[in-house]
């Protein structure tokens, strides 16, 4: 608001602290004021974040030039899809980086997309590895909004899947909106794997297996249980 307000381009982070540092000098104090009562704590604590954000390597994430979403949709001259692979090495480290990033494509995506409706193949697909990543210390808000995505997407005419080492990665709110499931084996070698499998088959509302916990342990290579909803939610 107050870049917009003062004719101030926010192309990058660095410039987001720049204006963040001007409001909480003492020339700026006086335009903090007027931002809705925001405090020159709350400024610094933002600041600082950015400052820690920024040192996790976001920059190369968020500036000029921009990441085009668009490239996602190109195809071949004889009109099949490309696969896309963005790469985002040694991020466990740092959850932050990879799940605002994350975020940000899909919002974005979602802001572009136009809304189609039903038809017979999606236009794109996402698989998001190592999804337990975006969601490591999330906050409400930031869950919130990923389940809404996921509720919504289905009208843009695209799909995402969670690739995750079990489905309780996922928090619930998002885990109830997906409409299908490709469930390859666990392992119950210790009592948290033990814990793990039990609540991965308390997920599935009914199974036509008498032992679904076995069926799990048991699967081979290659092999899966692929589970899809209906519109009433119910497994077929």
């Amino acid at each position: 608001h107050y870049a917009d307000k003062a004719g101030l381009p926010l192309l990058d982070l660095a410039d987001l602290r720049e204006v963040i540092k001007w409001l909480t000098s003492d020339e700026g104090k006086a335009d903090l004021k007027d931002l809705g009562g925001l405090s020159a704590a709350t400024a610094g604590v933002l600041l600082r974040e950015l400052i820690a954000f920024s040192d996790q390597g976001a920059d190369a994430f968020f500036g000029e030039p921009e990441f085009e979403t668009s490239d996602f949709l190109r195809t071949t001259p004889d009109g099949k899809g490309l696969i896309s692979l963005v790469e985002l090495p040694d991020l466990q480290d740092r959850p932050a980086v990879f799940s605002t990033f994350l975020m940000w494509l899909l919002a974005d995506l979602f802001h572009d997309l136009p809304e189609v409706g039903d038809v017979d193949q999606p236009k794109l697909v996402f698989f998001f590895d190592e999804a337990h990543l975006l969601f490591k210390d999330a906050s409400s808000a930031f869950l919130d909004a990923i389940a809404q995505t996921v509720r919504l997407i289905r009208s843009k005419v695209w799909g995402v899947f969670f690739v995750t080492q079990s489905p309780t990665d996922v928090p619930d709110d998002v885990l109830g909106q997906l409409g299908s499931r490709v469930q390859h084996q666990l392992r119950a070698h210790t009592p948290n794997d033990a814990k793990a499998l039990k609540q991965t088959v308390d997920t599935y509302p009914t199974s036509g297996y008498p032992d679904l916990a076995e069926v799990i342990t048991s699967l081979g290579t290659g092999e899966a249980i692929v589970t899809v909803m209906n519109e009433k939610g119910a497994p077929s």
